[in-house]
C-alpha cells in the first residue's frame, strides 16, 4: 500500500519546513520556495508503508499540477501558523438525505472539545436543506466569532469580554450610582440599536435577570452582575450579532482592543496654530467630574481619581499632575485644578486628550461622529498679530532664568502656594509646568506657564515657542542676571514675542548685579517694562497681579501698553471695559455704517429704539472723553 500526502494552506506557514526537518533531522537555515517530492522507505516507517510526499506550490504556474496531486492523494495535511489569528471552523455534514438518522450526537462533543469550531450544520444539496443557513452561519462566524467572547469549557465569558464589557456599563452608567435606571437603559439601547425600549420590554428584561440572580436587578435598575449576565444569556443562546454590536459600537475590535480609528480620529493642526476644547467638551468634562465627586466638596479626592479612571487600561495621571494644577488643603484636585489639566494636555499633546476622551465615551454620550468634535484648532498666530485681537483662551508662557533664580516658586505660587507650602513638595513629584486662569478685563483665559532648563548653549524650538517670555532673576545672586541679559540679546532681542523680567526675592537683599548694566537700565536700553519685584515668601497665598500683566501681554503682544495695572478699578481698565463692551461695539459698527454708506433704512430712522440707543452711545463717548481727559492731567 502507498501513501500519498499533500500538504495545503497559504504561504509562511512552514510546509516546505515540515519536509525539510523530516529529511534532514534538523531545522533548515535556507527554507527553498517548494521542497522536492521525497518518497519514505517501508522499513523506515512504523506500518511499513511507503510514503510519498508532495510539497504544494502556491505558483500559480503549478496550479493543474496541485489539483492533480490532489486527486491522487490518499490524504492531505493542511497546515497553519498557531501564531496567526485563528480562523473560525464550521463542521458540515452533507448528503444528509441518504441516511435517516442525524449524526449531531456524535459531532456535539467533538464541536464543545474544540474551541475554534463555531458551529456544526446538517445538510443536503439535493434536497436544498441548510444550505443557506451554511453560509449564513459561515459569515456568522466570521462578523460575530464566539472565540473571543466565551469559553464552551468553563460556560462563561472571557476575561477580556468582561473587561470591555465593565468599561462599556461604567460609561453608560452617567451618574455613577453602580446601576442603570430606566433612561440610562434606553439611552444606551438607542445608542447602539438606534431604537428605544418600550416601557414594558425593559421591565421583560429585569425580570429574565430577577429570575436567574438575586443582585442583578437593584432599586428598578440593572447592575453590572446583571449586564454581564445577559450578554452571556446573548452568547448561549446564539445571539452573538447583540454583544458584537454593542462592542463595535463602544470601539471595540475583533480582538476586544479599542480601534487606533476611534481612540485617534484624524485631526489637521496646522503649522503655528494651537489646540484648545470646546464649550461642549469643557460641558462633558463637567459631568464627568460631577459624576464622580460623590461627597460633593467640588475636589477628588484619590479615590474618586482611581474610580473616574477605572474605564482607563491605565492610570493616565501621576503624582506631578497635582503639582501642575490647583490643588485643596488636603492636596486633592479641584474642580478647576481637574478642567485645568485637560486644557493643558489639549495644548501641549492634543493626541493624547484624544484618546483620554475615547476611553470616557466622549463621541458616544455626546453623540459626535469623533471626539474631534471636542477639539478647537486655533487660527494661526500671525494672523493674530495682523488683526491685533485673538479669539484663544490658552496661553504659554516660558519661563526661563539661571538655577536656583526660583523659576519652580514662581511657577507653584501661581497655584497659590508660598514658599512654606512648597518645600513639603517631594522632589519626585514636581512638574515643569503649571497652569490656572486669570482674568483679562473680565474674560477668562487660561495660563500656562513652563520652567525651561537653563541651558543657554542650546534652546529648542519648544523652549522659544511661547506666547511671553519670562526671564527670572535672583536679586540676591549678583550673577543671576547675566544669564537673562544673554538669553534676551541671544533669542528675544530681534523676536516679536513680549518678553518680562521678574526680580525675584524681592523680601532679600538687592546685590548688585555683576553686568556692564542694571536691571533696570537694560530693561529701558531694550524698551522693557521694568523688572518686576516678586517674591513667595509671604504668609498668605502670593499676589497673582504678574501673572495676569504676562496674560495681558500675550493676548496683546502689539500693545505697548504704559500702564501695566489689570485692577479692573482705575481709570485705565475702566476705560479698557468700555472700550470692549458689547454695547460700544454695537453703537460703532452702527455709527460707521451710517457714515460710511450715507444711507439709512427709513425704518431705522423712524424708531425710537435707534434714537435711545444713539442717546445712550452719546453720553457714554462724553462720559468716556471726560475720564480719559482726567487721567492725561493727572498724570502731567
Amino acid at each position: 500500500m502507498k501513501s500519498d500526502t499533500n500538504r495545503l494552506l497559504k504561504a509562511k506557514v512552514g510546509k516546505t519546513s515540515l519536509i525539510m526537518s523530516l529529511v534532514s533531522e534538523e531545522f533548515p537555515d535556507d527554507v527553498p520556495l517548494r521542497a522536492e517530492e521525497i518518497t519514505i522507505p517501508a522499513d523506515v516507517t512504523p506500518e511499513r508503508v511507503p510514503t510519498h510526499i508532495v510539497d504544494y506550490s502556491g505558483n500559480a504556474t503549478d496550479h493543474t499540477n496541485n489539483i492533480l496531486s490532489f486527486l491522487q492523494a490518499n490524504v492531505i495535511c493542511i497546515v497553519y501558523s498557531v501564531n496567526n489569528k485563528k480562523v473560525p471552523l464550521i463542521l458540515v455534514g452533507n448528503k444528509s438525505d441518504l441516511v435517516e438518522h442525524s449524526s449531531m450526537e456524535t459531532i456535539l462533543p467533538i464541536m464543545n472539545q474544540y474551541s475554534d469550531i463555531e458551529t456544526c450544520v446538517e445538510c443536503s444539496a439535493k434536497n436544498l436543506k441548510n444550505i443557506s443557513e451554511l453560509f449564513y452561519y459561515a459569515q456568522k462566524a466570521v462578523l460575530h466569532p464566539t472565540g473571543p467572547l466565551y469559553c464552551p469549557e468553563e460556560k462563561e465569558m472571557k476575561p477580556s469580554c468582561i473587561k470591555s464589557l465593565t468599561r462599556i456599563f461604567k460609561v453608560s452608567d452617567l451618574d455613577n450610582d453602580g446601576i442603570l435606571n430606566d433612561k440610562e437603559l434606553n439611552f444606551f439601547q438607542r445608542t447602539c440599536f438606534n431604537m428605544p425600549l418600550a416601557p414594558q420590554a425593559l421591565e421583560d428584561v429585569k425580570n429574565v435577570v430577577r429570575k436567574n440572580m438575586t443582585d442583578g436587578v437593584e432599586d428598578n435598575g440593572l447592575t453590572l452582575k446583571g449586564f454581564l449576565f445577559l450578554h452571556t444569556l446573548f452568547i448561549q443562546r446564539g445571539r452573538h450579532e447583540t454583544t458584537w454590536t454593542v462592542l463595535r459600537r463602544f470601539g471595540y475590535d475583533d480582538d476586544l482592543e479599542l480601534h487606533q480609528e476611534y481612540l485617534f480620529p484624524l485631526l489637521k493642526i496646522p503649522a503655528d496654530c494651537t489646540t484648545e476644547l470646546n464649550h461642549n467638551a469643557y460641558l462633558f468634562l463637567q459631568s464627568v467630574f460631577d459624576k464622580h465627586d460623590k461627597d460633593r466638596d467640588c475636589a477628588l479626592s484619590p479615590e474618586e481619581v482611581k474610580d473616574l479612571f477605572k474605564v482607563f487600561p491605565y492610570m493616565p495621571w501621576g503624582p506631578d499632575v497635582n503639582n501642575t494644577v490647583c490643588t485643596n488643603d488636603q492636596g486633592w484636585i479641584t474642580y478647576q485644578g481637574y478642567l485645568s489639566q485637560w486644557t493643558l494636555t489639549t495644548y501641549l499633546d492634543v493626541q493624547r486628550c484624544l484618546e483620554y476622551l475615547g476611553y470616557l465615551g466622549y463621541s458616544i454620550i455626546c453623540e459626535q461622529e469623533s471626539q474631534a468634535a471636542a477639539i478647537t484648532v486655533t487660527r494661526n498666530k500671525r494672523i493674530d498679530l495682523q488683526k491685533k485681537q485673538t479669539q484663544r483662551s490658552v496661553f504659554r508662557c516660558n519661563i526661563l532664568g539661571a538655577r536656583g533664580s526660583g523659576k519652580t516658586s514662581f511657577l507653584q505660587a501661581f497655584l497659590g502656594r508660598n514658599l512654606l507650602k512648597q518645600r513639603k513638595i517631594r522632589e519626585d513629584h514636581k512638574s515643569f509646568y503649571s497652569i490656572n486662569t486669570t482674568y483679562v478685563y473680565g474674560q477668562e483665559k487660561y495660563l500656562l506657564l513652563h520652567e525651561v532648563m537653563p541651558d543657554f548653549d542650546f534652546l529648542s524650538e519648544e523652549d522659544l515657542a511661547c506666547d511671553v517670555v519670562c526671564l527670572v532673576y535672583d536679586v540676591n545672586n549678583p550673577r543671576s542676571f547675566e544669564y537673562c541679559a544673554k538669553v534676551y540679546k541671544q533669542y528675544f532681542m530681534d523676536s516679536k514675542t513680549p518678553c518680562m523680567m521678574i526680580a525675584s526675592k524681592s523680601d532679600l537683599h538687592e546685590a548688585r548685579q555683576h553686568y556692564s548694566l542694571t536691571p533696570l537700565d537694560f530693561c529701558r536700553k531694550n524698551k522693557l517694562h521694568p523688572p518686576q519685584p516678586w517674591t513667595c515668601n509671604t504668609v498668605d497665598a502670593p499676589n497673582k497681579d504678574l501673572y495676569t500683566k504676562l496674560t495681558t501681554m500675550a493676548m496683546y503682544p502689539h500693545a505697548k501698553l504704559r500702564c501695566m495695572c489689570t485692577c479692573n478699578r482705575c481709570t485705565f481698565c475702566i476705560c479698557q471695559n468700555i472700550l470692549r463692551s458689547q454695547l460700544l461695539t454695537n453703537i460703532k459698527a452702527k455709527f460707521y455704517s451710517v457714515v460710511l454708506n450715507r444711507h439709512m433704512a427709513q425704518a431705522d430712522l423712524k424708531s425710537s429704539t435707534f434714537w435711545l440707543r444713539a442717546s445712550v452711545g452719546a453720553t457714554v463717548f462724553a462720559v468716556l472723553g471726560f475720564a480719559i481727559y482726567r487721567a492725561i492731567l493727572k498724570q502731567r
